[in-house]
């Protein structure tokens, strides 16, 4: 089963759009969280909103996670050890406030943490490739560069 999650500030009816159309070509379950859509999804089954317990438990059956670049989804996927595509949402077309999503996409696919689309191409061929990886995980506790960085800030 693919994830997909756009959040739950903004509609993001461009990402919904991509992963339907594809959804029709794929042989695999695509449930997705798609916050005040107003697309109408043929493909794929979408919920508006899902509470935290429902929300974690379809994230942690998933095979693969699907999102904007929301920094909680992105941690939450490595934590879990899970393959993240991530897909921006662009302020310059309305569907943000600021370019934050794609200085988070670029800096996510430069440290190699995830897998990034930043167009309907790359989303679908990203989709369509069956084994995709964990690219990074993410330990319950900070790495030790970070824990001797703050030892010399704090001593």
């Amino acid at each position: 089963m693919i994830f997909c999650t756009i959040g739950t500030q903004a509609p993001f009816d461009r990402f919904v759009k991509i992963i339907d159309e594809v959804a029709a070509h794929l042989d695999e379950e695509i449930i997705a969280q798609v916050y005040k859509s107003e697309y109408v999804a043929q493909n794929i089954r979408t919920v508006e909103f899902l509470p935290p317990d429902e929300f974690n438990k379809l994230f942690s059956k998933a095979r693969l996670i699907v999102a904007h670049a929301g920094m909680g989804t992105i941690i939450s996927a490595m934590r879990q050890h899970k393959p993240i595509i991530i897909f921006p949402r662009i302020a310059a077309w309305g569907e943000h406030r600021n370019e934050h999503q794609l200085a988070t996409a670029q800096k996510m696919k430069e440290l190699g943490y995830v897998y990034v689309a930043t167009d309907a191409k790359e989303l679908k061929e990203l989709l369509t490739t069956r084994n995709l990886k964990p690219l990074h995980d993410l330990g319950d506790i900070a790495s030790k560069s970070l824990i001797n960085e703050l030892c010399k800030v704090i001593g």
